[in-house]
């Protein structure tokens, strides 16, 4: 009984946004001429083409050192993890021709071909790290793009707080929530 109460609520609250979300109409006034030339796909490519650029274009330039802080970390660590595989790749082709290596006495030829993997799955793991924060800094150039001209004034409020609601078939109250939309 009460999953009926909770899915209830939660598909109150997802149609509720659907009815409550805001329309701009074409002869409105607060529409003025910089929302109708920003563009959405314009941010997309220039954010796929040079990462941060879309950000730039959205004018949220706070947002790029994070996207180049990401994929520079990520890229570094990319790069320190081949290093070290191609270290350990060294010592074992030198230890299979029966050259001394760095590692000897360390780790034995299981061992080095362990931490081989090791380092190999580190810097796939960081490379795609790198590719999601490329991607994600994409879809959000878009979708920042297509919020752009989306009004973000003092005057809306969306309020929900629990209430009792008197039911018109019952003499005691039932638990609910109260949603008030201010404009």
């Amino acid at each position: 009984m009460r999953v009926k109460y909770i899915l209830a609520f939660i598909l109150t609250i997802v149609t509720s946004s659907v009815v409550l979300s805001q329309n701009i109409a074409e002869n409105d006034s607060s529409n003025n001429s910089k929302s109708k030339i920003h563009s959405p796909q314009k941010a997309t490519i220039m954010s796929a083409v040079v990462p941060g650029l879309g950000q730039i274009y959205n004018h949220k330039i706070w947002k790029v050192p994070i996207v180049y802080a990401g994929i520079g970390t990520l890229t570094y660590f990319a790069l320190s993890n081949q290093n070290q595989f191609n270290n350990l790749k060294q010592a074992y082709i030198d230890r299979s021709n029966g050259l001394d290596d760095p590692y000897a006495g360390i780790l034995t030829n299981q061992g080095i071909l362990n931490e081989m993997d090791r380092y190999r799955r580190y810097r796939d793991i960081t490379i795609f790290g790198a590719f999601l924060v490329y991607i994600l800094q994409i879809v959000d150039a878009n979708v920042d793009a297509h919020l752009y001209s989306f009004d973000v004034s003092d005057d809306l409020s969306l309020k929900l707080e629990p209430a009792i609601i008197a039911g018109p078939f019952s003499q005691t109250g039932a638990n609910g929530v109260k949603l008030s939309l201010n404009f």
